[in-house]
C-alpha cells in the first residue's frame, strides 16, 4: 500500500477520529452514540498512512517526493 495521506490530513483524521470516539464513549446517552464508532476509520487510515477511498478515486494529499 502506498502512502497517500499527507501530514495535515493525517492530523485532522486523528482529531476527528478521537472526537467521534469520545462521543461514542463519554457523551450523554442519546441513542445515537453508536455513530461515534465511525471514528475508528479515520484513526486507522491515519495510522497506516493510506486511505482506500483516495486510492479508488486517484487522490493523494501526500506531497510528491523528488529525488
Amino acid at each position: 500500500m502506498t502512502t497517500n495521506i499527507g501530514s495535515i490530513d493525517r492530523v485532522l483524521r486523528v482529531i476527528i477520529g478521537l472526537a467521534l470516539l469520545w462521543y461514542a464513549l463519554f457523551a450523554a446517552p442519546t441513542g445515537y452514540n453508536w455513530i461515534g464508532w465511525i471514528g475508528v476509520i479515520p484513526l486507522v487510515t491515519a495510522l497506516i498512512g493510506s486511505c482506500p477511498l483516495y486510492s479508488i478515486l486517484g487522490l493523494s494529499t501526500c506531497p510528491v517526493k523528488r529525488a
